[in-house]
């Protein structure tokens, strides 16, 4: 078992580069001296020479984009087999025992207190965002390797900044073979699964595909271990698709696709104020209440990858489509607050991208590339409200307002950079971007970038960098429902001001350092301070799950990360901690879905931001069996802390919620002869019951509570 890399990415100094995708560089070793008078072989790529010919093409992609000062944590395929849950587990459970990754509800999770600012690659080509709250689109089933990228980012990473998702999917290079699962356990879940890779020629594939139902599909919203109306079914599926043209040259298909749907959970034993009615009837009971959330997803990627040093180049055309249909309860949400929307959204978005290296003499690397895409998002709802009079009591039956609208953003991105050696230990790697952006508004900014790398032996590297960034609202989540339609009815808001949300722009401090304390123990401690105008957060406002961005005019947020991982024989641990800090002023956007009396605070006050929590950990460790009666045998553990997240206290977000810690343990078998693995899984051994939130804070449309402890079997049979 491979353990748990949580470092910050190695230097990668320009010879140290030459020398990784020079190895490989040459012709692929020939089965005759003389083709003239060998007999032809049966396969004009003999597998030999696609294995070292597609690994070379592997190691040029990832040269084309690598970290150069930024922090970077890694994960394999490996390590996440070794977690609690495995595979079986959605990505963003896998992704929250990253340093510095804080666990929210609704699948949520944040990376360094930013509220959703991340951006996914596959294969190093950009996933564009969709629409999905509680799905997950990416299942661990694909991941080879991953890595989360975040502080000062170089200058080919823009547009979302908080985290880059960098992941490394599995192709079938090594081998032909797949596997079929069974997992499931309390809950009612049950998740059959399957994989299959291989090669033939010079095509190399990779298909994975899942179903999961369980009756925990979105968080508690009363700390129930099997809460009322919780059910979820949801498949997806993958594929990945490579052909070697010849020595220099690849083309590659990703493709993937999610169908999630969800039951919206029911608090328990409470009943409409009696404020509304509907024919006489004012009571309800919450139990009852039947609200259901649909989301699709699609994304399709082709590349082509050339690689003939000093150059190499990848250019990708990808698109994606999303929906979210959110279908309410329609009596009971008007009797409980006064209005009910069942909405559609739907988003398609096309795009290009090129990146480029190229190797300039012996001390500069210079990187560019470009990025431009069309997102079109369209909107359908349908409001069910009361007529109310001037003091705003029920003035009648209920009433449905229609509203539809569309819209298109264009978005071009042009970066360059050089990867300067200005000693064997020391390296500066500058550059900058240009992002121009039109949706709702049209905004654009040159973003300078620079860091500077150390790495004076080959135990430590250290690293300070800058990075001026710019990021444009979630453009398929800004509100279109118009605020003036609703005048006279139960859904108008207190605030009537609806001023369109801005790009972010920040400037950004980064400043870490890692040592290999010997050939087992590595740790590390990074440190960043970001200053930001219109500082983007989201909320979720009114009954559909669809979360809405705003701005506060200024934002702090700083923290402190520090990692360890440790391995020996059989023994694998790692450890992290975070501590962080985020604050904004003057909410300047979407100001309609706010109080009066909150605006009012908020435009002369820094506040913690909802998702702010002090301190973050997580760790595990892991132990294989290698002789004996047992061989074969794995047991492991992780656990998750939180100090809390925020609520509303005498001020906005002004408390916050109680320190949980949450403990997982994995034990799992494998016989050679069958080829057959079998896992036992331990989700919150001590039942813990934990708040994620409370309902309060700013944006926060409901409670959620933790998972509370459940059992779950696993069996998994290879072949091929």
């Amino acid at each position: 078992m491979r353990p748990l890399i949580l470092t910050m990415l190695p230097l990668l100094l320009p010879a140290v580069a030459h020398a990784q995708t020079g190895a490989t560089t040459g012709a692929p070793a020939q089965t005759s001296a003389d083709p003239a008078t060998a007999p032809a072989p049966a396969d004009p790529a003999p597998a030999k020479d696609i294995v070292v010919t597609g690994q070379r093409l592997d190691a040029a992609r990832a040269h084309i984009q690598p970290s150069l000062g930024a922090t970077s944590y890694e994960m394999t395929s490996a390590t996440i087999q070794a977690l609690p849950g495995g595979e079986n587990q959605q990505f963003n459970q896998v992704l929250l025992q990253l340093p510095g990754v804080v666990q929210d509800g609704f699948g949520q999770f944040h990376v360094r207190d930013d509220h959703n600012g991340l951006q996914y690659r596959i294969n190093g080509t950009v996933l564009p965002e969709g629409l999905a709250v509680f799905g997950q689109t990416l299942s661990p089933r694909l991941v080879d390797r991953l890595e989360l990228l975040t502080g000062a980012l170089p200058a080919q990473y823009g547009l979302r900044s908080a985290g880059i998702i960098d992941i490394t999917t599995k192709s079938g290079l090594f081998h032909n073979g797949g596997t079929v699962s069974l997992y499931g356990g309390s809950h009612d879940t049950i998740e059959p699964s399957f994989t299959y890779g291989g090669s033939t020629g010079r095509t190399n594939y990779f298909v994975s595909g899942d179903y999961r139902h369980d009756a925990l599909g979105i968080e508690s919203v009363d700390g129930r271990s099997n809460p009322v109306h919780d059910d979820t079914d949801q498949y997806q599926g993958f594929a990945y698709v490579d052909h070697i043209l010849n020595d220099n040259n690849r083309v590659s298909f990703v493709g993937g696709y999610s169908n999630q749907w969800f039951q919206i959970p029911d608090p328990v034993g409470a009943q409409p104020d009696g404020s509304w009615s509907v024919g006489g009837r004012t009571a309800y009971p919450s139990e009852a209440l039947n609200e259901r959330q649909l989301e699709r997803t699609g994304f399709g990627q082709l590349s082509l990858l050339h690689d003939a040093e000093p150059l190499t180049i990848q250019a990708s055309v990808f698109a994606r489509y999303s929906s979210l249909r959110y279908r309410p309860d329609l009596l009971g949400e008007l009797l409980f607050n006064g209005q009910a929307q069942a909405a559609l959204k739907q988003d398609f978005t096309i795009g290009a991208q090129g990146d480029a290296v190229y190797h300039l003499g012996s001390a500069h690397t210079l990187r560019g590339g470009l990025l431009v895409s069309r997102d079109r998002s369209t909107s359908a709802t349908q409001t069910s409200v009361f007529p109310v009079d001037d003091s705003g009591a029920q003035a009648g039956e209920p009433i449905v307002l229609a509203d539809r609208a569309a819209k298109t953003a264009v978005t071009l991105s042009l970066y360059l950079q050089d990867e300067w050696k200005l000693a064997p230990t020391l390296t500066l790697n500058y550059g900058a971007r240009y992002d121009h952006y039109a949706g709702y508004r049209t905004e654009q900014q040159l973003s300078p970038r620079a860091n500077l790398v150390w790495q004076p032996d080959s135990r430590f590297t250290g690293h300070i960098g800058y990075a001026r960034y710019f990021v444009p609202p979630p453009f398929e989540n800004v509100a279109v429902t118009s605020v003036a339609a609703l005048a006279g009815t139960s859904a108008y808001p207190e605030v009537t001001t609806d001023t369109t949300p801005f790009a972010e722009r920040q400037h950004y401090f980064d400043a870490g350092f890692q040592i290999r304390a010997d050939a087992h123990l590595t740790w590390g401690i990074d440190a960043y301070y970001r200053i930001s105008k219109n500082l983007i957060d989201e909320g979720q406002f009114g009954a559909p799950i669809i979360l809405t961005p705003f701005n506060y005019a200024q934002g702090r947020i700083g923290g402190i990360e520090a990692n360890a991982s440790y391995a020996r024989g059989p023994w694998s641990l790692y450890a992290n901690f975070a501590a962080a800090k985020a604050k904004g002023r003057d909410i300047v956007s979407s100001q309609f879905s706010f109080s009066a009396d909150d605006l009012a605070y908020i435009a002369g006050h820094y506040i913690y931001l909802d998702h702010d929590q002090s301190y973050t950990g997580s760790g595990g460790l892991s132990y294989a069996l290698r002789t004996g009666a047992l061989a074969g045998s794995k047991i492991g553990g992780s656990l998750l802390y939180g100090s809390g997240l925020r609520t509303d206290g005498a001020v906005p977000n002004g408390a916050k919620l109680s320190p949980y810690a949450q403990v997982n343990l994995t034990a799992s078998h494998h016989f050679a002869a069958p080829d057959v693995d079998v896992r036992f899984d331990v989700i919150n051994v001590a039942d813990h019951k934990y708040e994620i939130r409370d309902g309060g804070g700013v944006g926060v449309g409901a409670p959620q509570y933790g998972p509370r402890r459940g059992f779950f079997v696993g069996v998994s049979k290879a072949f091929g």
